[in-house]
C-alpha cells in the first residue's frame, strides 16, 4: 500500500512537474523590478522547429512559437 506522504503536491493537484515548474518561473520573473524583469520576459519566449516524416524520409521542418503573434 503506497503512501501518499511521499507524493509531490503539485503531482496530488493533478499537474504535471512542467506546468508546475512554469507557474514557479512566472511567479519569480514578474516579482523582478526593472531592467531585470523586462529582461527576464523577453527571455520566456519559446521557438522550435517540427519536422515531419512521410515514407522515412524528413520533410521541409517548421518553426513554431509559443508566441501567438508570431
Amino acid at each position: 500500500m503506497a503512501s501518499t506522504a511521499a507524493v509531490p503536491f503539485w503531482r496530488s493537484a493533478g499537474m504535471t512537474y512542467i506546468s508546475y515548474s512554469n507557474i514557479c518561473a512566472n511567479i519569480v520573473r514578474n516579482c523582478l523590478k526593472e531592467p531585470h524583469k523586462s529582461d527576464a520576459i523577453a527571455r520566456e519566449k519559446v521557438h522550435f522547429t517540427v519536422t515531419k516524416w512521410s515514407e522515412g524520409k524528413p520533410e521541409k521542418p517548421t518553426t513554431r512559437s509559443d508566441d501567438p503573434d508570431v
